[in-house]
């Protein structure tokens, strides 16, 4: 599969059935790495469906389409929208998935760039996210595109969580 076979929109909410799918397609793998009652947790938190609607109510979301089919997908939530560990005047990325089979093309890199686009276009100051000590590609990708970590966080299914921070430019929109 070569990258120029992939096309990228913006999500809508006929996509939400497969935006489920997927969320679950591609965290379910991180099970393996967790005890029994801590993958329980974290695929209770997959299937949620309450938590999935109030994402999609509050973010925008980016997906990557191959062959008809949402193979990627991320949420970027403007600010004013505080949770958890992020702060009310932060935007922040959440579930940035793509699928098992797809994983290493470059979707996860793409739908973060875009995340980023549209965060300066809306004239956010920070982005934030948070990922984990199991997510190595995670974390050298958002690396790579100049979030720093800030500090580590409240673990989470047993592991440790960072809370990564990227300073956007005004100046440069």
């Amino acid at each position: 599969m070569s990258s120029d076979e992939y096309t990228y929109r913006a999500g809508t909410i006929k996509d939400k059935a497969e935006l489920k799918e997927l969320t679950i397609l591609s965290y379910s793998p991180f099970t393996t790495l967790l005890n029994a009652e801590h993958a329980n947790k974290l695929t209770a938190t997959l299937k949620d469906e309450k938590r999935m609607d109030a994402l999609i109510a509050n973010s925008k979301s980016f997906v990557c389409i191959y062959q008809n089919k949402i193979v990627g997908m991320a949420f970027i939530v403007p600010h004013g929208n505080p949770w958890e560990i992020f702060k009310a005047e932060w935007s922040y990325i959440r579930m940035l998935g793509v699928h098992p089979d797809y994983q290493g093309n470059g979707i996860g890199k793409k739908l973060t760039q875009m995340c980023i686009t549209f965060a300066k276009e809306n004239k956010e100051s920070i982005i934030a996210l948070h990922t984990s000590e199991f997510m190595n590609a995670a974390r050298h990708l958002y690396e790579s595109l100049g979030f720093k970590k800030s500090k580590e966080i409240e673990p989470r299914f047993g592991k440790k969580y960072w809370l990564y921070l990227l300073e956007l430019d005004k100046q440069n929109l």
